[in-house]
């Protein structure tokens, strides 16, 4: 019996061990992805969503280019914070990755998503063939043929694990609305939330308005980043055609520490 318990209490400390450890590490990872003090690399991953050839073809023709409306967009509002960097994020075309990520639970339990999380962070870890520098985060591309698929499943993106799955379409006129999510997901991995009602799709007053004090209210001329629509009267809004036509709000500036609370 002592045997045991001591035995019991062993387990006991290893696993508060690891717990310590998995906090630690994510208290880490959440500092050097939030302070700032350099820029962030963002790896795409370019998957075929339905195995398309549409997909296949677009895939093949990515270049860098495809993504530096992210970075010009990202320098651009940074800059607007007072945020000392000349590039917050360098984004790298990464390998195409030919395995779809696990799909997240329809329901939304705790105990479900936590296991989700830990499979994704894992097939993460199993497929990630990208030899360059060390990526900051991760972002899985998935293109769909736009002539099969009239709405796609949402994307989301993880801030324990610096993780983002962007379900997207393969078409070179779609590549602005496809960064507007990928920016949108990015932020969720530096601590962005949700600006938007999530059962309407409307952008929550104040915090996804950009100009919550304007008189008349509406129409409003650009879409908070983390609303993702532009409200142009009481109940109506539009989808942003690119990245200019969206803002990072406020609120959003100062949940990736880009402005202090008092400044908030």
């Amino acid at each position: 019996m002592a045997a045991g318990g001591f035995f019991k209490k062993l387990r006991i400390l290893f696993l508060l061990f690891v717990l310590l450890l998995v906090a630690g590490d994510y208290w880490l990872t959440k500092y050097r992805s939030t302070n700032w003090s350099h820029s962030l690399r963002i790896v795409v991953y370019p998957i075929n969503g339905d195995g398309s050839e549409a997909a296949d073809q677009y895939i093949a023709q990515l270049t860098q280019d495809t993504f530096t409306p992210v970075e010009v967009f990202l320098a651009s509002e940074a800059a607007d914070y007072g945020v000392p960097l000349e590039k917050p994020v360098i984004t790298t075309l990464g390998p195409q990755i030919q395995e779809l990520p696990p799909i997240p639970p329809a329901d939304r339990k705790v105990l479900k998503v936590m296991w989700w999380s830990l499979k994704m962070r894992y097939w993460v870890f199993r497929v990630d063939e990208y030899q360059g520098p060390p990526a900051d985060i991760r972002m899985f591309v998935v293109y769909h043929d736009p002539e099969t698929h009239d709405r796609l499943q949402h994307s989301l993106g993880l801030e324990k694990g610096l993780i983002g799955v962007v379900n997207a379409y393969a078409g070179k006129k779609l590549e602005h609305k496809n960064n507007i999510v990928l920016v949108h997901e990015f932020l969720h991995t530096v601590g962005a939330t949700d600006k938007y009602d999530l059962q309407t799709g409307a952008p929550l007053y104040p915090d996804g308005i950009v100009e919550p004090d304007k008189q008349p209210l509406y129409p409003q001329s650009y879409a908070e980043i983390m609303a993702g629509v532009i409200p142009v009267a009481d109940g109506t809004w539009l989808m942003p055609d690119k990245l200019d036509d969206t803002i990072i709000g406020r609120k959003t500036a100062f949940e990736i520490n880009w402005i202090s609370q008092q400044q908030e």
